[in-house]
């Protein structure tokens, strides 16, 4: 068997991620590569730091860019702040919010779960109610952003929740990041992740992170080992911060990192509530024209995210083949159902760089299309 240079066709990509990349991210991507101890590289890694302090709307110290997608940035939450002794409330109204139990599980700390409704936002009311019921809990997970519903929970009030009962917080903002309001220190939130493959509109396979300076101490007066190497954050933090020369933990992915840089000066001078505006925008624009195309949303107006649209597969459409379809005939990619959802919902995303008129218009006319053939 011969081979030969893999030239992917040039997609539009409008599903769960990952996002349009933009050629200015890409060119980034193509400089030359230096050594990841380089004292230049570690300037620029200084840099990367405060772009994602200013994403991220924190002052926390240990700001970082996990070298791995964001389902490592959720284990790293969840490895270095839980240990087997502690009880841990994690609220589920997704697929991604049963991830972040499954980890509660396998570290062996006990798991208490909060079962919300698919499409809706976490219960604020839930929350307190388990809260008051165990006293004994001492950290609260949940996904503010759900990437397989398209639903955004009210972060800002279940993390008052959690303060007030003297909890940590972990938050999943892999979708939200960039996309919609997050304000990580305003909002008393412990320890995030989020992915460079959403509204970052970056190349995918690293993982923005970010700990408050109380979960920091939680992590450093630990008396059991992070049973993840890799993922242990207090030998992590000699190389993200510090003056001068920096501890060797890893060999950084150099070109993904320039990448990034290049995605969160973007971010930076478009403004970072412009991007959520625009976001917003793109959002009304297409949820206009999917009503006219007969398409309902799965998850309430007051509760849905802009840049994940759930639409629900109308009686009698094929869900493969409309996907097929669009992928086939326009080059346009969109998202199919998630667990309850599956087969029976697309996701459209508008991330980043993604959330553009001609986007939606292409969307818009493809779908017309290939439903016009059901």
């Amino acid at each position: 068997m011969t081979y030969s240079s893999f030239i992917p066709p040039q997609r539009t990509l409008m599903g769960p991620g990952p996002s349009d990349v933009s050629q200015q991210v890409l060119s980034a991507l193509a400089r030359p590569t230096i050594g990841h101890l380089d004292p230049l590289f570690i300037e620029m890694m200084d840099e990367v730091k405060c772009l994602l302090q200013y994403a991220f709307q924190t002052r926390n110290e240990m700001t970082l860019a996990l070298s791995a997608p964001g389902s490592a940035g959720m284990e790293a939450c969840f490895v270095n702040l839980i240990t087997p002794d502690d009880t841990v409330v994690v609220c589920q109204n997704g697929v991604f919010g049963s991830r972040m139990a499954e980890n509660v599980k396998r570290i062996g700390a006990k798991l208490v779960l909060i079962e919300g409704e698919w499409g809706r936002a976490v219960s604020t009311a839930s929350l307190e109610a388990t809260l008051s019921k165990h006293p004994e809990a001492s950290i609260v997970a949940f996904v503010h952003a759900e990437t397989s519903t398209g639903a955004r929970s009210d972060a800002k009030t279940l993390c008052e929740i959690a303060q007030k009962h003297d909890c940590l917080t972990i938050v999943d903002a892999v979708t939200s990041l960039g996309g919609c309001e997050l304000r990580v220190d305003e909002w008393g939130i412990d320890a995030i992740y989020a992915g460079s493959q959403k509204c970052l509109s970056c190349v995918p396979g690293i993982s923005p992170i970010s700990f408050s300076p109380k979960a920091v101490e939680v992590i450093k007066s630990r008396t059991t080992t992070v049973q993840s190497w890799f993922l242990d954050q207090s030998l992590v933090m000699s190389y993200w911060s510090g003056e001068g020369k920096r501890a060797y933990h890893h060999t950084a992915p150099v070109n993904s990192l320039y990448a990034l840089h290049e995605s969160l000066i973007m971010l930076k001078n478009e403004g970072l509530e412009n991007a959520w505006q625009r976001h917003q925008n793109m959002h009304d624009l297409l949820a206009k024209g999917l009503a006219k195309l007969g398409l309902n949303f799965v998850v309430p107006e007051n509760e849905r995210l802009a840049q994940l649209n759930t639409v629900y597969i109308p009686q009698g459409v094929d869900d493969a083949k409309v996907r097929h379809f669009l992928l086939n005939e326009y080059n346009l990619e969109i998202g199919a159902g998630l667990g309850q959802f599956a087969g029976k919902a697309w996701r459209i995303g508008l991330m980043g760089y993604g959330a553009r008129k001609e986007n939606v218009a292409l969307c818009l006319a493809a779908l017309k299309e290939a439903l016009a053939f059901e």
